[in-house]
This record gives C-alpha cells, structure tokens and sequence, in this order.
C-alpha cells in the first residue's frame, strides 16, 4: 500500500482564495514552488460577490509560476498510474448540503481494499472510498481530472493521449468569463469549445445554464445532449429542473429535479427546496412538506430556515 501513496504537504483551509484553491495550493507546494496569496488576493479583488473556487484564476497562477495544467476526463486506471509516477491528479466530485461540486487530491490508492485515497487538509489523514463508490460519484461530472506539473516534467505527461483537454479548458475560461460578466463572450467561448469536441457533456451543460439564465429555450437542447453524452450528467437534470421550474412547467420541474435525486439524493440540498415548490404548485403537500424537510436536514443554517419551518407547519 505505502507504495501507492503520495507524501502531500498540509495546507491550513484558511489559506484557501477562490483565485488559489486548496488543492493547486496544495499541489504547487509538493512540487516545491509556493505561488504567493498575496496575488491570489489581488486577482480576486475582481469578483467581490463571488463565493466558492474560480478554478481557472488558480490554474493560469500556478502557470504563471512554472507549471504545465492539463484538464481532460480521466479514469481510474489513469490515476494509478499518475500516482504511480508521482504526479498528484485533481478531479471534481459532486459536492453536499450548498456545495454542488468540490475538487479534491486523490493522494494514493490500495489495491488490498480497492479505495481510492483522498487528500485531507490535517496532519496523518486521508479520506479513503471505495472504487465502485468513487466512479459512481466521479461520473456525475464526467470524470473531469485536472494534473499540474513542473513545466521540465511535460514531457512525462504529454506522451499520453488525453480527452477533452481542449474543450475543458475553453469551459473553465467561459466560467471565468461568466463571473466576470461576460456573459456574450463566455457563450462563444463555450460555442468553440462545443465545435472543438462536440461530446463533452460537460460543455453541453454549461451552455445550457447560460441559455437558461438568458430564458432561452436551446437551453433545453443543450441539457438534453449533456444527457445524451454521460445519462448520470447531475447538473444537466438539475439545470432542466430550474428551467422548467422558471417556466412554471410545474411537472416537467418535478420529473427532472427527481432524476437528479434518483443519481445523487444528498449532492444540493437546494434542490429538494425548488422541488417542493413544484410539487405545491401540483397540489403535492404531502411531497412538498417532506422536500422541506429534507432542505432543512441538509441546509441547517439556510437563511429562509424559519420561513420554510413555518411553511411545513401549515402542510402537516
């Protein structure tokens, strides 16, 4: 097992920046290069209202510093072997209760148990998970994998092929983009990445959210093709529910909220609250007291926590 394992450097959390995630801090730092927070902090002067990573800002900053980023749809076979040469592999795994994704650092694997282990911010910790587990939950977000390297070592990683390098990094530039409010450019930067690699699920999804803020209705195509791509796609049946719930297509909300449920019942707990709604508007009180329900156990400290106790009250 021991030789299955990477020797990470413990990073506090409180030095994350949502322009220097943890995990590039982390992983920067085990190849010895410390990108300054004090830049993280300059850039993120730029998204005052945004919580949560912007993953592109982070990656451009550790290549600023001297590194190589490959984004691209991985496989558990790949990150053996990436672990195997000493590389630590980043991958996006759905998140819990308000935190709809989250990156994490898988620093190793046991073949005795068949767990993939996982990076953990304390001293002589790590998260471990089963195979089967693991791919079930890497697969909601299209076993996205992101590797970071020292630029001398690109010849190590570049005689491999990759998938979807160039439409996943056109997605994290349109997401930048996004948060900055660029809406125009972000969707035709997605439309390049769309026209690059025409089946990744991942870019078929985003650009349908964007087409949904906008309320338009090839939003709907777009999710529909995520779904086509990889049918355990989570956000593109969510984003299907939120655009029907916006539609007030009450039924349509319900049915696509439940199949995000059915692949992952405690991925957002938001989604049970705009599910209740739709059942409301269905005449559904019983469903829609026991989706609030179930917003409150996974969203204790919502803001509207009172008001939807009191909404359950009047259900019940």
């Amino acid at each position: 097992m021991a030789d299955h394992i990477l020797e990470l450097p413990v990073v506090s959390e409180e030095e994350d920046n949502i322009c220097l995630p943890l995990v590039i801090n982390v992983v920067s730092r085990y190849w010895n290069e410390e990108i300054p927070v004090s830049e993280a902090k300059e850039i993120a002067k730029m998204y005052p209202k945004v919580r949560g990573s912007i993953m592109m800002e982070g990656i451009e900053l550790a290549e600023k510093h001297g590194f190589k980023s490959y984004i691209y749809h991985g496989s558990l076979q790949d990150l053996q072997k990436r672990i195997d040469q000493g590389l630590p592999p980043i991958v996006i795994l759905p998140g819990i209760r308000e935190t709809v994704q989250h990156a994490s650092i898988i620093s190793g694997y046991d073949e005795s148990t068949n767990r993939v282990l996982t990076y953990f911010p304390e001293p002589d910790k790590i998260g471990a998970i089963t195979y089967k587990q693991f791919n079930e939950l890497w697969r909601q977000d299209d076993n996205l994998t992101m590797l970071i390297v020292p630029d001398d070592m690109r010849k190590v990683v570049e005689k491999d092929e990759f998938v979807f390098t160039q439409s996943n990094r056109l997605s994290f530039i349109a997401e930048k983009l996004h948060l900055q409010g660029k809406y125009e450019e972000a969707v035709s930067t997605l439309l390049k990445a769309k026209d690059t690699e025409p089946k990744n699920p991942r870019v078929w999804s985003q650009l349908g959210t964007l087409y949904n803020e906008r309320n338009d209705d090839e939003a709907v195509k777009c999710y529909q093709q995520a779904i086509k791509l990889n049918s355990n796609f989570y956000l593109a049946y969510r984003g299907l529910g939120n655009y029907y719930l916006k539609k007030k297509e009450y039924a349509n909300a319900e049915k696509y909220y439940s199949q995000a449920i059915a692949i992952n019942d405690f991925r957002f707990g938001p989604i049970y609250k705009n599910r209740a709604i739709a059942r409301l508007e269905l005449k559904d009180k019983k469903g829609a007291a026991s989706d609030f329900s179930v917003y409150l156990e996974q969203c204790p400290n919502a803001p509207d926590n009172g008001n939807v106790r009191d909404v359950i009250k009047q259900l019940t």
